[in-house]
């Protein structure tokens, strides 16, 4: 027990018997919270999320936040979590897209996609070889990018004045890490708090964009096959599993974006959403292949050690 200071031959402090109880208290009360786990220190209004920045960029499962977020906080909750990421992972150069079909939605307890940002050194040339244990839980998608033409894009309102304010389709596979506790089973909100899960990507072939109805039935059309370092098909999807169409993503994420006052611009990178999500498999490369595109196919390929 701490006692207020005892007469010596120094100098002390005269102060009331009431003031003295009030500095123990206060004494026993940091002793506590600086005790505290995660999520009672979240609600003792210590913000987690330099922590969850942490342990993203050490690789290591986030702490629990103790309590459920609403949409529009895993919003703001994303927005400084990508800002504390930036000086490691480089400036935002687009965004991504997730759950972008009905099983998927129900999972995460939502009625429509989410979004997320994409940082510049996330993006890894085609061919690029990345380390088995690039996440906590690492995940492969059969995905497909798009770049954005000019900021026209924004006036669409089809999905064929959005081809014509594209630059080029892109293959992508995308390797997306669940890095959020699961028990609880995470909502749609704590997903977007954890910028949807984007963790690596890998860019590949490219294809300019043709603003035609043919092209676009196409890409809804086209069939990704994912394949390892033998020919052994994996996992394939038409490009449709985006929400019927995969420029209805670019649709979604304009209208949501101009809720939060935003417009899509130049050179943006839009990570469109999985056509196919498969487990990183045991495997020494992984190709994923877009038949069905006008002009020949489309590959990107990684190599993993």
């Amino acid at each position: 027990m701490i006692l207020p200071p005892q007469r010596s031959s120094g100098r002390c402090l005269n102060l009331p018997r009431s003031l003295w109880l009030g500095v123990v208290v206060l004494f026993l009360a940091l002793l506590f919270l600086a005790g505290l786990p995660g999520p009672c220190l979240a609600a003792a209004g210590v913000r987690p999320v330099e922590g969850w920045a942490t342990d993203y960029l050490a690789r290591r499962e986030v702490k629990a936040l103790g309590r459920k977020l609403s949409l529009p906080e895993g919003l703001r909750m994303q927005r400084d979590f990508v800002k504390l990421l930036q000086p490691e992972l480089g400036r935002p150069v687009g965004y991504k897209v997730g759950l972008v079909n009905r099983e998927a939605q129900l999972k995460f307890g939502m009625e429509g996609p989410v979004r997320g940002v994409l940082l510049e050194r996330m993006l890894l040339a085609n061919g690029s070889e990345v380390r088995r244990d690039f996440g906590v839980h690492p995940l492969l998608e059969a995905d497909l990018v798009v770049i954005v033409k000019d900021k026209e894009i924004n006036s669409a309102r089809s999905i064929l004045e959005v081809a014509e304010n594209l630059k080029e389709v892109v293959a992508f596979i995308e390797l997306p890490d669940s890095f959020i506790p699961t028990n609880p089973p995470p909502d749609g909100a704590l997903l977007t708090a954890a910028n949807v899960g984007a963790r690596l990507g890998i860019m590949g072939q490219r294809l300019a964009v043709n603003g035609t109805a043919a092209f676009s039935q196409a890409l809804g059309e086209m069939t990704a096959v994912i394949i390892d370092e033998n020919g052994a098909e994996l996992g394939r999807g038409q490009g449709k599993a985006i929400l019927d169409h995969p420029l209805n993503s670019v649709l979604w994420l304009m209208e949501e974006l101009h809720r939060s006052g935003q417009k899509l611009k130049e050179g943006d990178i839009l990570s469109l959403g999985s056509i196919k999500t498969i487990p990183l498999p045991n495997a020494k490369a992984i190709t994923v292949r877009y038949e069905g595109l006008p002009g020949g196919p489309l590959t990107v390929g990684m190599t993993l050690r």
